[in-house]
């Protein structure tokens, strides 16, 4: 019984490293690798006056067209979504891209469904209330779990501008109780994520744009079109397959998505 409750403990402290893959060490910046000048900032303090989490603010120009919350994937930190912000910004659009507490230089603590909902939040009432920035001028960009984490942020927010979710993971918790070890534990009592798109996707009252990636490194997600199904708002789904004009195509649907807005302009 003894072993049995210390691989329960084991378990529980270290499972959550086989969803979420953080690094420190960011390597990556937007005026190093593409030219875009941005400023750093620190944000949510705690008591002691410490900021909690690290971010980038990258303005959009003069007539900024929204302002995006970037919320990245599982792996990584910041560093690694660098080339992904370049299509935003060349779409006239402010960028507050934010790493979660665990990830890059934001403050360490074990990443969980529950603090990246927290951190996406506390970024909004940044851009809320310092940036001041209408909530409905502000955008959710998810890429990879960053997305599954947009649409529950989505499901919450309904004074939001929109939602666009760029290759969602299709049952993320899979990685966790999939793995052998899951099997010898009471792995879902254990683990209180359940990242439950359809549940989301069933409350999400902003319009949404889904980006589906296919091709050899990025199957499609028959799961997911379960909750695509659900959302009742204006949605538009967009399949890209791998080629050389995958980032014209990617491109074309993102503007003609911001094009069915009315054209109101976000403070910078």
């Amino acid at each position: 019984m003894c072993t049995w409750l210390t691989l329960c403990l084991l378990f529980w402290q270290g499972s959550w490293q086989l969803l979420y893959h953080p690094t420190s060490a960011v390597r990556r910046t937007p005026a190093k690798d593409l030219g875009l000048p941005f400023d750093p900032i620190g944000f949510d303090a705690t008591p002691a006056g410490t900021a909690k989490l690290q971010g980038w603010w990258i303005p959009g120009g003069t007539s900024p067209r929204f302002t995006v919350l970037y919320l990245h994937g599982a792996n990584g930190n910041l560093g690694d979504s660098v080339d992904q912000l370049a299509p935003l910004h060349d779409a006239q659009l402010n960028i507050l891209a934010i790493d979660y507490r665990g990830y890059g230089q934001s403050v360490f603590e074990r990443p969980t469904e529950a603090h990246l909902r927290e951190d996406a939040k506390a970024a909004i009432d940044y851009l809320v209330a310092t940036r001041h920035v209408p909530a409905h001028s502000i955008l959710l960009y998810g890429q990879g779990l960053g997305a599954n984490l947009a649409l529950e942020v989505a499901a919450e927010n309904a004074e939001l501008g929109g939602v666009i979710l760029d290759a969602p993971m299709d049952e993320p918790m899979q990685a966790i109780f999939d793995d052998p070890r899951a099997k010898l534990v009471p792995a879902h009592l254990l683990v209180r994520d359940r990242w439950d798109a359809e549940k989301a996707a069933a409350e999400v009252l902003i319009p949404s744009l889904w980006f589906v990636r296919t091709g050899a490194n990025a199957q499609p997600r028959p799961g997911f079109e379960e909750a695509y199904k659900l959302l009742t708002a204006r949605k538009k789904q967009v399949w890209l397959t791998e080629s050389h004009d995958t980032m014209a195509q990617y491109r074309l649907a993102l503007e003609a998505w911001l094009d069915d807005f009315p054209r109101t302009q976000s403070t910078p």
